[in-house]
């Protein structure tokens, strides 16, 4: 018999484990030691600050709420989470959006930027804050390109000849325009956007005399504010108001007298055959006789 010398593990010195194994698998090679947690650690966070600033880049970002102008609907203070997706793909404001849109020039030459601590700097860069510095406004589309608006004081807005029921939308109390305004015939790619709190908003209304006449360029939107995401008590979603989609709204839509033309076009391409057919029986007949 044999003698075997151990370590003070229980381990064969010959490499054997006390199973009979000597820990290699089915081809000779030994298990990799797994990587200790915290040396793993700055890699997850690395990746995780990626995938935010990613996010953040192409998806969805924060942008918090600087005033009372789009009252009730979103509140001074609150968060709301804006869909940047969409417009990558080609998708362009529609009416009722509620949206982020860069200052276009002008709009905020009265703001005053806080300035944030370097901690609030690198939060709103990868997109877990909203940014301090960035002078973007929020408000609802109210008219998009080649629409007509308009409003006479203590009126409600007229879209293409339509008068808009916003009550659903805005702040108790607020009348659509207190001021009139229009007819205005928004150029194509841009937009006409109004708050909800209509007496304590400075929108397209009180702009007209800037480039663009209060318009807004589709390029300087930064996306469509879709939730309210913070307070958690005023978690809410914002979808387009019904009122936009009254029919005959769209200008560009064909009137139904439009559609005679082509269906009149349809019959004559259903009967020619049958008159085709009924001249040649007539020249047979006449042929025979």
């Amino acid at each position: 018999m044999t003698e075997e010398n151990t370590s003070g593990d229980g381990t064969s010195s010959s490499g054997d484990r006390p199973d009979g194994t000597d820990g290699t698998d089915e081809n000779g090679a030994r298990p990799r030691k797994q990587r200790s947690f915290w040396k793993e650690l700055p890699l997850l966070i690395g990746i995780a600050l990626i995938l935010a600033l990613l996010i953040k880049t192409f998806l969805v970002q924060a942008f918090s709420i600087p005033s009372e102008s789009m009252m009730n609907t979103l509140k001074k203070g609150d968060r709301v989470l804006v869909d940047k997706l969409t417009p990558w793909f080609g998708s362009e404001p529609e009416r009722g959006e509620v949206v982020v849109f860069h200052d276009p020039g002008g709009w905020l030459e009265t703001a005053e930027t806080p300035k944030p601590n370097a901690v609030q700097k690198f939060l709103s860069f990868i997109g877990l804050m909203p940014s301090a510095e960035e002078k973007d406004l929020i408000k609802r589309v109210i008219a998009v390109g080649g629409d007509t608006v308009s409003c006479k004081e203590g009126g409600k807005v007229v879209l293409n000849g339509k008068e808009l029921d916003e009550s659903a939308y805005l702040y108790p109390g607020s009348v659509p325009c207190q001021d009139s305004f229009g007819p205005i015939k928004v150029p194509q790619d841009r937009i006409w956007v109004m708050g909800d709190n209509r007496q304590n908003s400075l929108d397209s209304r009180f702009h007209q005399e800037l480039p663009g006449g209060g318009t807004i360029a589709n390029d300087q939107v930064v996306g469509r504010a879709v939730v309210v995401a913070w307070p958690v008590t005023r978690w809410a979603t914002l979808p387009v108001p019904d009122v936009f989609d009254q029919p005959g709204l769209n200008p560009a839509a064909a009137p139904p007298a439009a559609a005679a033309p082509a269906t009149a076009a349809v019959g004559f391409a259903a009967a020619l055959p049958l008159v085709l057919r009924r001249r040649k029986k007539r020249a047979a007949r006449h042929t025979a006789e």
